[in-house]
């Protein structure tokens, strides 16, 4: 392979024993190279037959323009193959590495795994670990390094924290103060022109400082801090009502709620990609709850799900009661969706994945520009916020709440 020499900070992760490791590290680190080059040792050094090894970054694009120049440089004196258009490498004993986008996870269904590298983890949806690439790395117990810079704590700092004392585990924390990596005067002018938070982010490895532009995150704290977020049981004798963000090429998020002694419990979440109507209709008839109104976005009215129905349609033809939200500006709806995170109880348990994608929803960023944009980004996340803003919007709606209780746009009053 092409002559790496790794920077005395990786030495130790490149010999480590583990089979797994977490990197928190600063920016311009160079942990991207070290684990390009931990792929490509791997995987030309293992005596295991068809060895697959893979490097995931939350977007395929984002790999590609990251990593695969770095891979084919460093492999180009040990493939017999490279495909341009797959972003593989063929070594001489027949691994395979190759890039791979959390975007795209159906991509990784149905193959195996001996090594697997995870870049940018904070920006990945955290179910993709659980249930697509661990189970990928199984019968034959394939490694995985999880690296990145903090985004708040989310499930990377989950990783990293459970980590910490876990000897099964290497880890390692890359501050710029302290590595010695970058100019000081660098340093010293990115101090200038960016927040403390940022900074400290960016390039302290803080955890706690806030993610950038974050929507809903304090909100999600402040009903933790005040015990809003527990065990929320289902209450059969109280109807339930869905609020749907319905995705054409991406995930649909379905968020369930009900009213319980004048209390708003959310007490369920789902989300899935590629599935049809009758899809939802038969998870909603699974679960056994007692529906009331299953609430949709203004394009149900539009979109059809069959050649002759539209969405909301299809869903009124199966048997469901189906309306749609008021129709507001963007803003207007995200703050009746602040508004509405300050008065909900949630089930802990059977809500944790919306919940993690609303502490995690953010405004977009323009770093040319130095400044937000004026739509929120869309990543994971931005599923779950949409449906919980179009709960928020049924709220307005007289059938949605009890009799007895007013509501508008400052609360209950």
């Amino acid at each position: 392979m092409s002559e790496y020499r790794p920077r005395p900070q990786f030495e130790a992760f490149h010999e480590r024993e583990q089979r797994w490791a977490v990197i928190v590290a600063h920016r311009r680190a160079g942990k991207t190279v070290a684990c390009v080059m931990e792929l490509l040792t791997r995987a030309l050094a293992t005596s295991k037959e068809s060895a697959r090894y893979g490097y995931i970054s939350p977007y395929y694009a984002q790999s590609k323009q990251v990593a695969w120049d770095y891979l084919k440089a460093f492999s180009a004196d040990v493939a017999v193959k490279t495909n341009e258009s797959e972003l593989w490498v063929e070594l001489v004993n027949g691994s395979r590495v190759r890039l791979y986008g959390a975007d795209n996870p159906d991509a990784l269904r149905g193959i195996y795994m001996d090594g697997v590298v995870l870049d940018e983890y904070a920006d990945m949806r955290p179910a993709v670990w659980g249930e697509i690439i661990r189970p990928l790395l199984t019968d034959r117990r394939g490694w995985a390094v999880f690296i990145g810079t903090p985004k708040g704590k989310n499930s990377f700092y989950e990783t990293w924290k459970a980590a910490l004392d876990n000897p099964e585990w290497y880890t390692l924390t890359l501050k710029a103060s302290e590595t010695g990596l970058l100019p000081a005067e660098e340093l010293a002018d990115a101090r200038k022109t960016m927040t403390a938070e940022q900074y400290e982010q960016e390039f302290e490895c803080s955890f706690d400082a806030a993610v950038l532009g974050a929507i809903y995150a304090k909100y999600v704290a402040q009903a933790r801090a005040q015990g809003r977020i527990g065990r929320v049981p289902w209450e059969p004798r109280a109807l339930v009502s869905v609020a749907f963000d319905i995705g054409k090429r991406d995930a649909t998020s379905l968020w369930f709620y009900q009213w319980v002694k004048q209390e708003l419990h959310v007490i369920d979440f789902y989300e899935a990609s590629g599935e049809t109507v009758p899809h939802y209709a038969s998870l909603l008839r699974s679960k056994g709850y007692n529906y009331d109104t299953l609430w949709l976005p203004h394009d149900a009215e539009h979109e059809h799900a069959e050649a002759d129905k539209t969405y909301r349609g299809a869903l009124q033809s199966l048997g469901f009661k189906a309306l749609i939200v008021p129709q507001l500006p963007l803003i207007e709806g995200i703050e009746q969706g602040k508004l509405t995170l300050q008065r909900a109880w949630f089930d802990a348990e059977r809500c944790d994945a919306g919940l993690e994608a609303l502490a995690y929803y953010r405004w977009d960023f323009n770093e040319r520009m130095n400044a937000f944009k004026s739509l929120p980004c869309h990543d994971w996340s931005s599923h779950a916020a949409d449906s919980w803003r179009y709960l928020a919007l049924s709220l307005k709606v007289g059938q949605q709440k009890p009799k007895e209780i007013k509501y508008d746009l400052r609360g209950y009053v």
